[in-house]
């Protein structure tokens, strides 16, 4: 399922090409400098009626070739991701006969941690394939903790905001952010970045100090149009909270009756935010004998 804080991480990239080879730089990687990058359709969806969708997917031009950069969020360590991403590489490759690299920006060092390890669907041993992506997270995202550097690079002090969401270290980055913006005043650049961590760090603890400190320090944050961001994006919070309530209660009605649901089922009840659908699911959970009489 498709959140706030699943958009604000690819946000970066997509806002900013540059990010994207400053990204590169971050990691240590034999990248080429990007000279275009264009964001491509993240719909995944093949012919049979499963809905799959990417946080961000970049095509990415260099001086020397082209490539497909898919961007994700990930916030906990979840073991349906590997069947999904796995998935959206090979269908990426197949589709646009093009590399595929995939990057997966995580809140803290035990997710992180997690995502770094090459993942290999296997079955009693014997690994088909690996997935190894390359991990942005606060083991290798600078803390920009000085004024001066956030002034000098918006999109990274965002990241590292972000990928610091959990760690001690996250007040120190939300004050030197607070600082250079106020330095700089209100804008369109430093109010995208304000919106973009707030949406970041939604689902951490650090959300309530950053808002906090938006109605002390950066009032002026209060315009318009980011009071009506920030209401679209309590919104769109309730209507995940429902949707995952509501995903919860299918899957717990399913688990009494002793009816198991496969990988790829699991992944898209817990990723649809249809409410109907789910209700609908949800009733169809209390008489069904087996999955696929919700599912297929």
């Amino acid at each position: 399922m498709v959140s706030s804080s699943h958009e604000a991480m690819p946000g970066i990239f997509t806002h900013d090409a540059a990010a994207v080879g400053h990204a590169f730089r971050v990691l240590d990687l034999p990248f080429p400098e990007p000279i275009a990058v264009e964001q491509i359709s993240v719909d995944l969806t093949a012919t049979t009626p499963v809905e799959r969708r990417a946080d961000t997917i970049l095509r990415v031009t260099t001086a020397d070739d082209e490539f497909l950069l898919i961007v994700e969020a990930q916030s906990s360590k979840d073991a349906t991701r590997v069947a999904a991403w796995s998935f959206y590489v090979t269908f990426l490759h197949n589709k646009y006969e093009l590399p595929v690299v995939l990057v997966v920006v995580c809140h803290d060092k035990e997710t992180a941690t997690w995502a770094s390890r090459p993942l290999t669907p296997a079955y009693r041993g014997w690994t088909t394939f690996t997935l190894q992506p390359l991990v942005l997270g606060p083991h290798n995202v600078p803390a920009i903790t000085d004024p001066a550097e956030v002034l000098a690079d918006l999109p990274l002090a965002a990241l590292s905001a972000i990928t610091h969401a959990r760690e001690p270290e996250i007040g120190e980055i939300l004050d030197s952010i607070i600082v250079a913006v106020r330095r700089r005043g209100c804008d369109d650049e430093t109010e995208f970045y304000a919106e973009l961590i707030e949406q970041g760090i939604s689902h951490t603890d650090a959300a309530q100090l950053w808002g906090d400190k938006m109605d002390t320090d950066l009032s002026f944050f209060r315009s318009e149009s980011a009071q009506r961001l920030r209401a679209q994006g309590r919104e769109q919070g309730r209507e995940e909270a429902r949707a995952e309530e509501a995903a919860h209660a299918v899957l717990t009605v399913l688990t009494g009756r002793g009816i198991e649901l496969s990988v790829v089922q699991r992944q898209r009840l817990v990723e649809t935010a249809d409410l109907d659908q789910l209700h609908a699911w949800l009733l169809q959970a209390v008489t069904a004998t087996q999955a696929g009489e919700l599912f297929d």
